[in-house]
């Protein structure tokens, strides 16, 4: 029985010793919160340049190029979309829509 009680105090010593937590470890202040605010995830981006760069990507979206609307055209038509495979876009888009204008 005396030697269970020491076992149980060894135990007990070295779980204390191996679970400690350091002061090092309670400096993070991860510990406390380990979420971080979505402004201060994207603190180091620039808001000018993101604003500047989704206002870009807006007008190159209304004006694009017109071998890009021609492409759309063809790709929306199927037999056009099968002509362009073999013959390209530019090929297929004069082929189909060309005699039209």
């Amino acid at each position: 029985m005396r030697t269970l009680v020491i076992l149980m105090l060894l135990a007990v010593l070295v779980m204390a010793a191996t679970c400690y937590e350091s002061r090092e470890s309670m400096e993070s202040h991860e510990y406390l919160n380990p979420f971080i605010s979505r402004r201060r995830a994207s603190d180091f981006i620039q808001a000018d340049t993101r604003l500047g760069a989704i206002s870009q990507e807006r007008i190159r979206e209304r004006t694009k190029a017109a071998y890009e609307r021609q492409r759309e055209i063809c790709e929306d038509y199927y037999p056009c979309e099968l002509y362009a495979f073999r013959h390209g876009y530019p090929a297929a888009y004069k082929h189909y829509f060309g005699r039209r204008r």
